[in-house]
């Protein structure tokens, strides 16, 4: 496996990405020569130039090889959303230089770790940010590679942000595992957490079983004496820590199911943080009391599996419980973003239908007397597609919802697929509330703050740009 030193100067293609840029982080702070290009200007250049890390905004071959062709870097990293097309990727497949998927890149900043990975079709950054979090209260400053600002409370009360990549003084690394595109294969971890195995990206597998394949895949890729940490509530998952063990491997499972190995117990979702009780495998027998800074019954899972993997990496059960309440959130999970006019605003990256079921049930008691008011921007036509029921069931728990029109992210636009494909399947939310279909997303934006009362709480959710309206929503209300 290629290490860090031997990758020579780096240039990263769409570094301004929420992956790239922490890729591009962690190797500058391992010592790499590291550069970078983005199509536009954007935070996260602003942040990485601040690192010394040498930028540029748009994508030229010059950046990457030299007028005559010969190579200026060593390796060249990108994303799947990098298309064959791009300019500096062109220049390097012609110039012979190295060409790395970020996960391969990733991969490298393992070798000589404990790496953990974390995987699931959802609930990954959160768990990840968790698992960083309960370790550091532990006394481990791990590694991490997030995709999201990780928000933490310390013990005077006061709230630090920390970027999604940075490099620890422990042997420890934290990472998502992507399988949307199924480069989480190319790590080796020492502990491997899988939130659930619930289908999705199936523009990219093309069947359930192609799918499920990979995640058994993934557990396969463990190190010698490596440890599966499974939900045993996800039915995939637990599927998942059945067939491992019958191969042979090691795994934890925990879950609300008494057979569980760690069993949760007394679960309460909380407004100000949810609350429940631990017991079993790697934690002991004597329950031990997990009380939280965030809300939602999907939190005390997640919670719990960066608790059992604190615990196999040799810190103390009860001290990786009381860590968990440090984690106050990551960027984009459940994150605040203003109130105005006696109505709060919150942004979501909620972008498959469990997560925002999940998220609007989490939401519902934080929401008190006042009404719940979604605006969705579906991500990808593919996704749209294949799942419009289970996304207008989910939707149907808010009072008011606003879908607008789908991000296509690295798809090509499908025009028999709009909004409307799944407003049409939701006349009306479970309470009665209004449903509407709004293409334009300032318009939407616009039409779920003209809806707002005080009290309510407003959601903007979707993994694309809809978390640049929360300001277009505040500016409204305010007027």
């Amino acid at each position: 496996m290629t290490a860090v030193a031997d990758l020579g100067r780096v240039h990263l293609v769409g570094v301004g990405g929420a992956g790239v840029s922490v890729v591009a982080r962690l190797l500058a702070a391992r010592g790499a020569d590291v550069q970078g290009s983005d199509a536009v200007e954007g935070p996260a250049l602003a942040a990485l130039r601040e690192d010394g890390i040498r930028v540029w905004v748009g994508h030229e071959a010059s950046h990457v090889v030299s007028p005559s062709g010969e190579p200026l870097v060593d390796t060249v990293v990108v994303s799947s959303a990098v298309r064959e097309s791009n300019p500096e990727l062109a220049a390097a497949r012609a110039a012979g230089i190295r060409v790395l998927h970020r996960s391969e890149a990733l991969a490298a900043l393992m070798v000589g770790q404990r790496a953990v990975a974390v995987a699931g079709a959802h609930g990954k950054t959160t768990t990840s940010a968790m698992v960083a979090t309960v370790l550091s209260a532990c006394g481990v400053d791990a590694s991490f590679a997030i995709g999201g600002t990780v928000r933490v409370r310390a013990a005077d009360g006061t709230v630090t942000a920390i970027p999604g990549g940075h490099l620890g003084d422990s042997d420890v690394l934290v990472a998502e595992a992507d399988e949307s595109d199924g480069s989480f294969l190319n790590y080796a971890p020492t502990v491997a957490v899988v939130t659930n195995v619930e289908p999705d990206h199936l523009d990219h597998y093309g069947t359930r079983e192609a799918f499920d394949a990979a995640f058994v895949a993934f557990a396969g890729r463990l190190q010698p004496g490596g440890v599966l940490v499974a939900c045993a509530d996800d039915a995939g998952a637990a599927a998942l820590a059945a067939a491992h063990r019958a191969g042979g491997g090691t795994a934890v499972t925990y879950g609300t199911d008494p057979s569980s190995d760690v069993v949760i117990g007394d679960v309460d979702p909380g407004v100000e943080g949810a609350t429940a009780t631990l017991a079993g495998g790697p934690l002991g027998d004597a329950p031990l009391a997990l009380r939280l800074s965030v809300p939602g019954a999907h939190n005390v899972l997640n919670a719990t599996s960066a608790v059992v993997t604190a615990a196999l990496l040799g810190t103390a059960p009860a001290d990786a419980v009381a860590g968990a309440a440090a984690f106050v959130g990551t960027g984009r999970r459940f994150e605040p973003r203003g109130e105005a006019g006696g109505v709060r605003v919150v942004d979501d990256y909620a972008h498959h239908p469990t997560e925002i079921e999940a998220l609007l049930r989490a939401a519902r008691p934080v929401a008190g007397e006042g009404r719940l008011l979604v605006l969705f921007q579906p991500h990808l036509y593919s996704r749209t597609r294949i799942f419009a029921d289970r996304f207008a069931a989910a939707l149907a728990l808010a009072d008011d919802v606003v879908v607008t029109g789908i991000y296509k992210a690295r798809e090509d636009v499908d025009p028999a697929v709009t909004a409307r494909t799944i407003t049409d399947l939701l006349p009306a939310t479970a309470s009665g509330g209004s449903v509407c279909a709004v293409e334009d997303r300032v318009e939407a934006a616009h039409a779920v703050a003209a809806a707002a009362r005080p009290g309510d709480l407003v959601l903007t959710v979707g993994a694309g740009d809809v978390t640049e309206l929360a300001p277009v929503i505040l500016a409204d209300l305010a007027g």
